[in-house]
Formats: structure tokens, sequence, C-alpha cells
């Protein structure tokens, strides 16, 4: 039998005044939301549930200053996103990636690109996505979150205005020149491969 839908404002209403049962069940309703906002910004450094944690620390905290003029999930999104901002932040950002910071089949898969013209095989997906990933890790805070929100959970440029308050036209710069960060991170490792 399904769950009856939670009624949110009511909800809402029981937490600000005091309500440990309306707490866990805002809780349980929100938690999928943040978990996957997190898991899609997860810092290098920081465990998942510790930024969980944090994040519904600030919700609840916070729960106060909701208006309830935008829908409560875009309200918790947002403290999401920003939580996960404010984390990477706080890490160093590594200026560039280097050969030497790549595996053996990771180096394989640059050797391939470099010296090939077809797509690469099936079995080289894994380290094309860890070089990926690496390309990202090379990128400002900033940068990793617009390519990640943009390009990797696919949402419009609308959207990433609406949970980050940048304004549109940051966005698509902030995505373009990230993307130019990636590629020029991607040519020196091709340079270095095949010299």
């Amino acid at each position: 039998m399904d769950e009856p839908e939670l009624d949110v404002e009511a909800c809402v209403a029981r937490v600000r005044e005091g309500d440990e049962d309306a707490a866990r069940d805002l809780l349980g309703h929100l938690h999928p939301l943040v978990v996957k906002i997190v898991r899609s910004h997860l810092p290098r450094r920081t465990s998942e549930e510790d930024l969980v944690q944090a994040v519904f620390t600030k919700v609840f905290t916070r729960i106060d200053q909701f208006r309830g003029e935008v829908p409560l999930a875009h309200w918790v999104s947002r403290i999401a996103v920003n939580t996960c901002f404010n984390e990477l932040s706080r890490e160093r950002v590594r200026p560039e990636l280097r050969h030497a910071d790549l595996s053996e089949a990771e180096v394989e898969v640059i050797q391939n690109l470099a010296t090939a013209t077809a797509e690469l095989p099936d079995d080289h997906a894994f380290e094309a996505r860890e070089i990926v990933a690496k390309l990202l890790e090379s990128l400002s805070p900033a940068d990793r979150l617009v390519i990640t929100l943009l390009h990797l959970e696919g949402r419009s440029v609308e959207d990433i205005h609406k949970v980050t308050g940048w304004s549109t036209p940051l966005v698509k710069v902030r995505a373009f020149r990230a993307r130019q960060k990636m590629k020029q991170g991607l040519k020196a490792l091709l340079r270095e491969s095949n010299p």
C-alpha cells in the first residue's frame, strides 16, 4: 500500500512548533533529494553522510526563514548545493592534471585518443570516465559545479540559475570557460602522451 502524500506546508508548520515526529517525516521526505545533490557534488575529502547531515542541520536551524514563496524542495536544494559548494571551496584545488597522475590504463586511453581517430573500445569506458573525473577535479569549485549540473545532470541554464542564484549569463560564461579549461587539460595530456 502506498504511503499518503506528505502535506509539506502542515509538516513545516509542525516542525516550527517543535514537533519531532514532523521533523522525522520531513527528513524522510527530503532525504532522497539531498542525498542525490550531495552525491553529485561530493568533495573528495568529505564523507557523504557528514555532508548530508550538515545540509539537514542548516535546513532545520533555518526552517523559520522558509517563507513558502518557492517549493520547499527548491529551498532545500539551494541549501544543499551551497553547502556542497562551500565545502568544495574549502578544498585545495589542484591547478592542473599531470600525466603522472594517471594510472597505466588511463595513460593507455590518452595514448589511444592521441593516435586513433576511431572511438574508444568499450573496455576503456571506465578509464575514460576516470580521466573526465580527474579533469573535473582540476577545475575550480564553481566551474566543477556548473559542468556537473549542466552536462552530467542535464539541468537547464534556468535550473542552474535557480539552484545557485547566479545570473543566466554568468552560468553560460562559467560553463563555456570550464569546458575550455577541460579541453586545455586534455590537450596537455595528449601532448605529453605524444611528444
